[in-house]
């Protein structure tokens, strides 16, 4: 049975875009992992090896100064922020139950890999779902150049019905007509 320790919406709220990347903060992976942010950065400057640039970088001053204005963080918010964040990717939230090997750390670990992975999924189906409108925009496209050719046509019929040239009858010919 699955028992969710953190509600989703909360987990989701705090995925970031930054560098391309959907990360997590170090500072909030500390509060679902119920530590403080120092002994979360601690234990990855421990184990650094584990954390390539695809799994974890560093804000520069300019990110964090854009992330902190689009997010709007109090003074009180502050705490915890005074050096630059680490940025965790997918993997390299994964490889975070391995350094900080807590039940907590697992299960929070397990509930956000599931949410990454519902987020690419969510993702790819909207891909999907571009294509197929693009398609939809092609025939519609080539339906209104059918169109316009029908409506040439038929004003090209309206145009000959309006000047009328005698026809040469068909059929019995009496000398009477």
């Amino acid at each position: 049975m699955e028992t969710q320790i953190i509600p989703d919406e909360i987990v989701m709220n705090q995925i970031y875009y930054i560098r391309g990347q959907k990360v997590m903060i170090d500072r909030d992976l500390a509060v679902l992992y119920n530590v403080e942010t120092r002994i979360l950065k601690q234990a990855v400057r421990r184990n650094i090896t584990r954390f390539p640039d695809d799994f974890m970088f560093e804000m520069t001053k300019e990110e964090f100064q854009n992330w902190r204005s689009q997010i709007v963080i109090s003074n009180s918010d502050l705490m915890g922020l005074r050096f630059m964040p680490f940025c965790f990717t997918e993997q390299g939230v994964a490889m975070l139950s391995s350094v900080l090997n807590s039940e907590r750390a697992i299960n929070v670990n397990i509930q956000i890999i599931r949410i990454f992975t519902r987020i690419r999924h969510m993702f790819i189906d909207n891909t999907e779902l571009r294509l197929e409108i693009e398609k939809i925009k092609s025939k519609l496209d080539n339906q209104d150049k059918n169109m316009e050719v029908v409506f040439r046509y038929l004003d090209e019929l309206i145009e000959d019905k309006q000047d009328p040239k005698p026809r040469k009858r068909i059929g019995f010919k009496s000398e009477d007509w």
